[in-house]
């Protein structure tokens, strides 16, 4: 975990009520993908975490929904605002289980994740599929970025307006892999779980105090004893997740 200023060189809307932010600083700190970071506001008490899309030299890139106080106000952090940061938090996926045909789901904000990990698979000569799931066509994003990798990529939207109509589970029907990545809400990895035929690792969203293990406030038991998301995860094992 390291401390530091970032500066922010851009935030602006990509879908509905969702927002790219790309900010400079110190990044070193942040060696995988799935990993996050934790954002003071002026006047709000907690840090809001964030998970990490995409980090590049200095740069690091946000994507965030706007769903309360706390992202209404990083909305409008316009270019040149320094934010105070905590970054390298978590413990991130492992690319070395990902066997050569690994599978990526994201779900609504459980997107930007996948998008460094695409990226480190391809850049170890793995051949990954990506399944995107929205509720409808105004909320999809970055589906061409994906595509721009040069690997499979395979959109749903719950209400049929683009893409694969249904679930990212729909979309699994068919695809042979070797291994299973996925960030996205609760009843969507639970449904992932069920429906995989392989080992994968999932990534967890939780209300977070402290984001680094010392508050306890959002651990949750697993097959292998309690484990807080943001220390010991946000990334679990398959095997260990007790529903």
């Amino acid at each position: 975990m390291k401390q530091s200023i970032f500066t922010v060189m851009e935030n602006r809307p990509i879908a509905a009520s969702v927002y790219k932010m790309t900010l400079r600083g110190d990044t070193a700190a942040i060696t995988a993908p799935g990993q996050f970071v934790n954002l003071k506001l002026d006047g709000e008490f907690l840090r809001r975490p964030i998970s990490v899309c995409d980090v590049e030299g200095d740069t690091l890139t946000l994507i965030y929904k706007v769903v309360g106080e706390g992202t209404k106000k990083m909305s409008c952090y316009e270019t040149g605002r320094e934010i105070d940061l905590l970054s390298g938090l978590g413990n991130g996926y492992d690319t070395a289980k990902s066997g050569e045909r690994p599978l990526l789901l994201g779900g609504g904000v459980g997107v930007p994740p996948m998008y460094l990990l695409c990226r480190k698979l391809v850049a170890e000569g793995k051949n990954p599929t990506v399944i995107l799931g929205f509720n409808s066509a105004p909320d999809v994003f970055y589906e061409e970025e994906f595509r721009a990798l040069g690997v499979t990529v395979l959109v749903t939207t719950a209400d049929g307006s683009y893409g694969i109509k249904g679930f990212v589970t729909d979309a699994m029907k068919g695809v042979e892999y070797t291994h299973f990545y996925t960030c996205g809400p609760e009843p969507m990895l639970k449904a992932v779980h069920a429906a995989s035929v392989t080992d994968g690792q999932l990534s967890f969203e939780e209300r977070m105090g402290c984001g680094f293990g010392a508050c306890m406030g959002c651990s949750c038991k697993t097959l292998t004893g309690y484990k807080r998301i943001c220390k010991e995860g946000p990334v679990m094992a398959k095997g260990e997740i007790l529903w």
